[in-house]
């Protein structure tokens, strides 16, 4: 639906638009400010499928120290990005209700120094992969981050309704470290894995700027769903979900996996395009918020059915 040339989304219909969804909370000191500059919660997503993607690839439990080194390094990497990105869009997060009691919005953190810890981030994390586990990985994730800020950050967020859909790469590198660290090379199954959060990156982020619109609007941000009737955002969703499924039922022979991985990618994927349908037919804030509950649930358990499948089919080693 569209009035005169603007679509209608359904956070406009939602009583009050945006400014009936409570902002975030303020950082309440200079480190809790710090750490927000890195949005852990991101960082928290992208780690749910490293783990996994270093048990398949080891076949087995990986060397614990190698483990943990992968999530430090991963950590930095992601967090020293977000940071950069915060640095970045520090105008427009003040004109976004979501974000607009981020560290440098309100202050509590000089940009400049928060430019110098995002940098320090990425040093760090470039030597803690390079020691800790090998190059490639620490390239990866290095390159991951420059992606990320230099080409989503700095060009396709503010100039592409494609946005998220390129720049959503990034977020997929993750995998492709974890194998790295364990294997020190790629091979298909890394790959296909990529693939898998590439597509998924889409539905999970448009569900999320559904309910967001007009946030994105008033920033001038050209999100999909800021700028495109529902109906194409949806259909859109919907591609690329379907996609994102059978990019897992891909991986079930290639990576020679089990009943577990392969009835949970069925399921798991079969609920997740069923949301997708639901959304179209009753575009509601609520509902494209369930749906987007559901993309993290979604990855998680289809990642952690990938663990579980290797354990039992080859045993913790």
């Amino acid at each position: 639906m569209a009035v005169g040339s603007r679509p209608i989304v359904p956070s406009r219909l939602a009583p009050g638009g945006v400014a009936a969804h409570a902002p975030r909370r303020k950082p309440t000191s200079v480190l809790g400010a710090y750490i927000a500059l890195t949005k852990p919660r991101i960082i928290e997503l992208l780690l749910i499928t490293t783990i996994p993607t270093m048990v398949l690839a080891q076949q087995g439990w990986p060397p614990t120290r190698l483990v943990i080194v992968t999530l430090i390094g991963g950590t930095l990497a992601a967090g020293g990005a977000n940071a950069i990105n915060m640095y970045v869009d520090r105008d427009i997060d003040a004109l976004m209700e979501r974000t607009r009691n981020r560290p440098l919005v309100i202050g509590a953190i000089e940009p400049r120094n928060a430019l110098i810890f995002a940098l320090a981030l990425e040093v760090a994390a470039f030597i803690v992969l390079w020691v800790g586990a090998n190059l490639l990985s620490a390239v990866l994730a290095f390159s991951a981050a420059a992606f990320y800020v230099g080409i989503y950050t700095l060009w396709l967020k503010r100039t592409s309704r494609q946005n998220i859909v390129i720049g959503g790469a990034a977020g997929a590198v993750p995998v492709l470290v974890g194998w790295s660290a364990v294997q020190d090379s790629l091979g298909w199954e890394p790959l296909i894995l990529f693939i898998v959060m590439f597509l998924w990156t889409p539905p999970h982020f448009w569900a999320l700027a559904v309910k967001y619109a007009d946030d994105y609007s008033a920033a001038d941000v050209p999100m999909l769903p800021s700028v495109a009737p529902m109906a194409d955002v949806v259909r859109q969703m919907e591609i690329y979900t379907v996609g994102l499924v059978i990019g897992t039922l891909v991986l079930w022979p290639v990576a020679d996996l089990g009943l577990i991985y392969g009835l949970s990618a069925i399921v798991l994927g079969a609920i997740f395009i069923w949301g997708t349908l639901a959304l179209g037919k009753n575009p509601t804030p609520s509902a494209s918020m369930r749906l987007f509950g559901y993309s993290i649930t979604y990855v998680t358990l289809l990642f952690g059915a990938m663990m579980l499948d290797v354990f039992v089919e080859h045993g913790v080693s």
